[in-house]
């Protein structure tokens, strides 16, 4: 499996923490705690990253 870096923002708001990586289109999330929302991006970039391969798409990473 290849490794891949990517950057990732973190804000904080009223409702708790939204999660995105710029670099994948569409990958995003939120959570409760900082933590959660750190999981929860992992778990949408590893997710992202499957389908783009599965469809034969290059990931353009740092």
């Amino acid at each position: 499996m290849n490794n891949y870096r990517l950057a990732v923002v973190i804000e904080k708001d009223e409702d708790g923490y939204f999660a995105y990586c710029p670099q994948l289109q569409g990958c995003y999330t939120q959570g409760n705690t900082f933590e959660e929302a750190i999981e929860t991006l992992k778990d949408a970039v590893k997710l992202n990253i499957e389908d783009r391969l599965a469809q034969n798409e290059i990931i353009n990473c740092l």
